[in-house]
């Protein structure tokens, strides 16, 4: 199972990445677990700068920006 991770304080582009990331993981079937990460020392700790941001599996995938529903889909499968 994969571990995603949005990270940001839950700003309206934050929110939209983290629904973009559960529609990708609907539409892909995998199966994932997805954690909203609004701790700013803990966002800082994984070396983001710029909210939202994007973690699959530990790995930074991308940082702020709001990626597409397709994008996503793509970097989980």
């Amino acid at each position: 199972m994969k571990t995603i991770q949005i990270l940001g304080p839950g700003c309206a582009k934050c929110k939209k990445l983290a629904e973009n990331t559960m529609m990708a993981a609907n539409e892909s079937g995998i199966e994932c677990n997805i954690e909203k990460i609004t701790d700013i020392n803990e966002i800082i700790a994984k070396g983001v700068m710029t909210t939202p941001a994007l973690v699959i599996d530990g790995d930074v995938k991308a940082v702020g920006k709001v990626l597409s529903v397709e994008q996503i889909r793509e970097m989980i499968v």
